[in-house]
């Protein structure tokens, strides 16, 4: 199997940017703030083809209250399940008591552990690694994650003593799901129940989540990986630079999907902030499914005014399945999954020429595209462009002064046709090149052939021929008188 290296440590002592670096990338958020980080994020590393997983996790504080606990039981989860545990402190704050917390908790789990002082730039080495061996452990390693010194030595020691440090394959990845939505309309309780396991941090406070946390998961035999992202809100309203970067990932998380679930809030309806999420959605061209939640909590009345009024202002996206679920309870929520399913089949199928043509001519047949300058747009054949969201490339001559309104009905008539649920569909119209058009605007400036100057010469010489005897005459009279 593949190593699994867990991350542990207090608060803002550089666990996100180890994270980082291991995976070469930039998952995780990193800040000179404490407490971004407060789920499990995971990653996959590799040194000198030997791969492992590592593991970010949110601080332990020690204390016992609210948030902090639960981002405490995330934090035990990861140290269960892990193969070897970095733990790291911080070489600018010294030995304090909460190394001392956490070293005892790592010691009962029982699992190998490597002290890593991390930030040792412009401290003297030997001190530091003499301040933090009174934690216990065998050997402590001088790190600096932003300088990426003294990695590569960790890295060798703990893969060493691992069998040949390689494992099995990586499990393959299935449907990528992003959910977003507005704060604390409950997208990562959803993400807890579709996974199964308490996997993120869901608390009854807006901007829990920070940062997007992918989160594999099987069901009925079929890969899935599930992105939570942070709430966006109004960008009036977004004032920490944490919550723009969170923003930002959670657009991006957008664009990484293959579907996309966006949760509202039944209580609170349709805002424009939903609207706009759902604009970004459409215009990135991502499968959708939207789900209604905290949909239990309401009064008949108010859900069937609510839901009437939801497919009203929807009726844009109505290829879009549309549920009303409880996250917390679970209600409809294995229904989704099937519409989550048939939304990524839908993005993902291919046709054929002949087949995508054939219902063009049909489409022209009961609606004639409209007049230009009293001349008829003709649209000639199709062909699929492309998958996720499928792209139908339409040829024809003017097809660029063919009407929205058409155009609509276009994408409307062969979503309907192709049976197509959950995507949206991508029309691109081009124009074929008039062959006489060339010919016609150089026509006035074409040479002469040799024919038609043949000719001419004919013509001047018949003229002269007609005047000559004329003039040769009249000249021969004039010199007898």
């Amino acid at each position: 199997m593949i190593p699994v290296i867990a991350l542990i440590g207090r608060p803002n002592v550089g666990k996100s940017t180890m994270f980082n670096v291991l995976t070469r990338s930039r998952d995780a958020i990193v800040a000179n703030e404490p407490g971004l980080t407060r789920d499990r994020q995971y990653g996959v590393g590799l040194r000198e083809g030997k791969k492992f997983i590592i593991v970010d996790t949110g601080g332990l504080s020690g204390q016992k209250q609210d948030l902090d606990d639960l981002m405490a039981k995330q934090t035990l989860l990861a140290l269960e399940e892990a193969d070897e545990v970095i733990f790291m402190v911080d070489a600018q704050d010294g030995l304090i008591s909460g190394d001392r917390f956490i070293a005892e908790l790592v010691r009962k789990s029982g699992k190998p552990t490597r002290v890593v002082v991390n930030k040792v730039d412009g401290i003297n080495p030997d001190q530091a690694e003499a301040e933090f061996y009174a934690l216990g452990f065998d050997r402590v390693y001088l790190t600096s994650a932003a300088h990426r010194k003294g990695i590569n030595p960790l890295l060798d020691q703990i893969l060493s003593g691992f069998s040949d440090g390689v494992a099995g394959e990586v499990e393959p990845d299935g449907p990528t799901i992003a959910v977003i939505g507005r704060p604390n309309v409950g997208k990562s309780t959803l993400i807890n129940r579709l996974a199964g396991e308490e996997r993120v941090v869901a608390f009854d406070q807006p901007g829990t989540t920070r940062d997007t946390i992918s989160v594999p998961f099987e069901r009925h035999g079929k890969h899935y990986t599930l992105i939570d992202t942070a709430g966006v809100r109004k960008r009036g309203k977004v004032h920490e630079k944490v919550e723009k970067f969170s923003a930002i990932k959670a657009l991006e998380a957008i664009e990484k999907a293959q579907v996309v679930v966006l949760v509202i809030d039944a209580r609170d309806g349709l805002t424009d902030q939903d609207m706009s999420l759902l604009g970004f959605v459409l215009n990135s061209g991502r499968a959708l499914v939207i789900a209604v939640n905290k949909w239990d909590g309401l009064e008949p009345e108010q859900r069937d005014y609510n839901k009437t009024t939801l497919q009203r202002r929807l009726s844009f996206v109505s290829f879009a399945a549309q549920h009303y679920i409880s996250a917390l309870h679970g209600t409809g929520v294995g229904e989704m999954m099937a519409s989550i399913d048939q939304a990524h089949s839908s993005a993902f199928k291919e046709f054929n020429t002949r087949y995508l043509t054939d219902l063009l001519e049909e489409a022209v047949f009961k609606h004639n595209p409209p007049l230009r300058n009293g001349r008829r747009i003709k649209l000639r054949y199709a062909h699929q462009g492309g998958r996720n969201p499928p792209i139908i490339v339409i040829h024809g001559n003017q097809t660029e002064h063919l009407a929205d309104a058409y155009h609509r009905y276009l994408m409307t008539f062969f979503i309907t046709k192709l049976k197509l649920r959950g995507t949206p569909v991508q029309i691109q119209l081009k124009s074929g090149k008039n062959p006489f058009a060339e010919k016609s605007s150089h026509s006035s400036n074409k040479p002469k052939t040799k024919k038609y100057a043949s000719k001419n010469k004919q013509d001047e010489s018949r003229a002269t021929s007609k005047n000559g005897p004329k003039h040769i005459q009249v000249k021969h009279i004039k010199k007898k008188r």
